[in-house]
């Protein structure tokens, strides 16, 4: 079912300050900042090769991610992500099984407008993790 790692999300207070931060301290390039309204974040992510950095800052303050800064006002890791055959299928798979598939089940959009599943973390060690169709040889930089 899982495929590999696509990525590890990173919630930052300040997405550009956290993309200087990481191009001048480590040398990491990020790409375009993109906007997912349906989430309420802004995002962009850094090509690690074999998987990548996805950093997020919140678009308006009632997106979970703004809840999270809340919590942690200097940001952390969100969740990690993992590629499947067919997030569809993974998703009522994982549900069938007994797992809480967040959302009841309905498939959210990412910022590419792919469909993507989140695993509540009760489930998954403690981790939240997200699902996408496995495309880890694509860029989303």
């Amino acid at each position: 079912m899982i495929t590999g790692l696509s990525h590890v999300a990173i919630v930052v207070p300040d997405l550009k300050a956290a993309v200087e931060k990481l191009r001048a301290t480590y040398g990491l390039i990020a790409g375009e900042i993109k906007v997912n309204e349906e989430q309420g974040v802004r995002m962009t992510y850094v090509d690690l090769g074999n998987a990548k950095i996805e950093l997020m800052e919140p678009s308006r303050p009632d997106s979970p991610i703004a809840k999270f800064l809340e919590r942690n006002p200097r940001g952390g890791i969100h969740h990690f992500c993992v590629g499947v055959d067919s997030v569809e299928q993974a998703a009522n798979d994982l549900a069938a099984a007994g797992v809480q598939v967040l959302g009841g089940g309905k498939l959210q959009l990412n910022v590419h407008g792919e469909r993507i599943a989140f695993v509540h973390p009760k489930d998954f060690l403690g981790a939240l993790i997200e699902l996408e169709d496995n495309k880890l040889e694509k860029n989303h930089g």
